[in-house]
């Protein structure tokens, strides 16, 4: 993903994320633990989609979501529910 698309999924700037990939500086704890969540996310998408399909879906409206996309939830802080979808696809791609 995009530094601008993991801004916008956590509420800062791209600038803020470029510094973070530095190392010239540090999340908020919060934040800290969304990112490392999302990150998850996209690592475990990864074994569904190519890289492309994982990032339209994370911010395409989905059907299992309610019509939500997964970036909303994400922003809203409701970031379980979109592990708990994550993990169903993987469950029924396994089975």
């Amino acid at each position: 993903m995009r530094n601008i698309e993991v801004a916008n999924l956590l509420g800062t700037r791209p600038e803020t994320v470029s510094r973070w990939n530095q190392g010239r500086a540090y999340p908020h704890p919060n934040t800290e633990k969304t990112l490392l969540e999302l990150e998850y996310i996209v690592d475990q998408l990864s074994e569904l989609y190519e890289p492309d399909e994982a990032r339209q879906w994370i911010f395409s409206p989905q059907k299992l979501l309610s019509g939500a996309s997964p970036a909303v939830l994400i922003r809203e802080g409701r970031i379980d529910e979109v592990l708990r979808l994550v993990s169903q696809l993987r469950d029924s791609v396994y089975l």
